[in-house]
């Protein structure tokens, strides 16, 4: 089976690698960054003289002459295990919206001031649903053994017909009910701390977030959370002199003990009461690190890394499942296999749950990485600025003028049409398409260790 597909897979790459159109194929897969799966789209857009109705050739453009009669655009998909290039895209942008709220950034409409206003670093994680195998301080897990980093024996329960799979999966559906709930306790924590009336809050401070949820080896997702404390009118305005971050640490252990979501006792299931687990981690984030603390650029860094990320550390499948009889084709460990059941047992108890539906993400229905409205800018800002720049460039390639769509006299009407003509690419297009993404991390990881030699000569010197 192996050769036939390997034959197959040789004979689609010499017929993309010989057909006349190549080079052009090439180009707009570059264009996509080496996308794993590209979205093609057919169609035109034409350039009309207002005053003769003529069309202007060399201002319009149709898909009939490209390979395909499509032109191919990036799948933009955040995970990485579906679409590298597009994910490491993804990572880039999300890096530079988190800094933004954490750094200050004219550019992208967040004020500098923003740099000394209290900022905290948490992580709020799942309790637990049962003993499991891990690396305690002692070294010695509870089977009495020491387990090394990479054991698959590592987050699977000690006893997993003791394990409570209902309570792991339903925890994970509700998260995101549980960090809203949270969100709205601290408010009140930390004007309590500050001796404000509750109802005045909105007068004196505002907080601001930016999350991303991270799958732990047992399953269970937990948020890391960068928490900004401004004043009332968000990050152009000095907080209160009593806000700190000492205070902001406070508040967010308190709130995090406080708030429980409860599900009700449904048939054969009882009723619970879900809440964050008891391990609360809280960290000043600072400008530049001393000992222990967490710098503005590594904890950017850190949750753009898990934006693109799912539940790939349980070796879940990255798609949604179907059927539960898709399970005997897949090579899933135990664990994770008993929380995907788990999932589909509860979901004719839960219904408007959907947890079949995300059983692939173990229960897990929310957004992996999320902000308040003020943390900072948006991804479709970023989006909108990389658009605008390559359209610029476009026009400048073809010597177009640069009011292309909107002259400002008016003496031109633009129309078009575009359909969706498929997604996806041939085996050889596939191999083609990696060998380009390839190239392009090559040729970035090289200009940046460039970039760190002439830093270092031009510290030398200046030294």
């Amino acid at each position: 089976m192996t050769n036939e597909l390997d034959a197959v897979t040789l004979a689609d790459l010499v017929r993309v690698a010989t057909a006349p159109d190549f080079p052009r194929w090439q180009w707009q897969m570059e264009r996509t960054g080496g996308c794993a799966h590209p979205v093609r789209i057919a169609g035109w857009r034409k350039t009309v003289d207002r005053a003769t109705g003529e069309m202007i050739a060399e201002r319009s453009y149709s898909t009939a002459d490209e390979p395909g009669g499509a032109l191919r655009l990036a799948c933009g998909n955040r995970r990485a295990s579906r679409c590298p290039s597009c994910a490491w895209l993804y990572a880039g942008d999300t890096f530079h919206l988190i800094r933004a709220g954490l750094t200050g950034d004219h550019t992208k409409g967040v004020p500098t001031v923003v740099r000394s206003h209290p900022k905290v670093f948490a992580t709020l994680t799942a309790p637990s649903f049962g003993p499991v195998h891990n690396i305690p301080e002692s070294g010695r897990c509870r089977c009495r053994l020491r387990h090394a980093d990479g054991d698959p024996q590592l987050g699977t329960p000690l006893d997993p017909d003791r394990y409570d799979y209902a309570h792991a999966v339903l925890w994970n559906n509700h998260a995101g009910e549980l960090w809203q709930r949270f969100t709205i306790y601290l408010g009140r924590a930390v004007a309590d701390r500050a001796g404000i009336p509750r109802s005045k809050a909105g007068e004196h401070f505002r907080l601001s977030f930016a999350k991303v949820a991270e799958y732990q080896r047992r399953g269970a997702v937990h948020f890391h959370a960068i928490v900004r404390l401004d004043g009332p009118e968000g990050a152009g305005e000095e907080p209160p002199a009593w806000a700190t971050a000492e205070l902001l640490a406070d508040a967010i252990r308190y709130a995090a003990g406080r708030v429980s979501v409860s599900v009700a006792a449904a048939g054969s299931r009882p009723a619970r009461m879900l809440r964050w687990g008891s391990q609360v981690e809280v960290h000043e984030i600072t400008r530049v690190g001393n000992g222990g603390e967490l710098t503005e650029e590594a904890v950017a860094g850190y949750v753009a890394k898990y934006a693109t990320k799912a539940a790939e550390t349980t070796e879940t499948v990255d798609r949604r499942i179907g059927e539960l009889a898709e399970l005997d084709k897949l090579s899933i460990p135990p664990h994770t296999r008993r929380l995907i059941e788990a999932c589909w047992e509860l979901d004719e108890y839960y219904p408007d749950r959907k947890l079949a539906h995300w059983s692939h993400m173990l229960g897990f229905r929310g957004h992996f990485a999320s902000k308040s409205k003020r943390y900072s800018t948006t991804l479709g800002a970023l989006r909108q600025v990389r658009a605008d720049w390559r359209a610029r460039q476009e026009r400048r390639d073809h010597g177009m003028p640069e009011q292309d769509d909107a002259d400002t006299e008016g003496s031109t009407l633009v129309v078009a049409h575009w359909r969706y003509a498929g997604s996806g690419l041939t085996p050889g297009e596939s191999m083609f398409a990696a060998g380009i993404a390839r190239q392009l991390a090559f040729n970035r990881e090289m200009r940046k260790e460039l970039q760190a030699t002439w830093e270092e000569e031009d510290a030398w010197l200046v030294a």
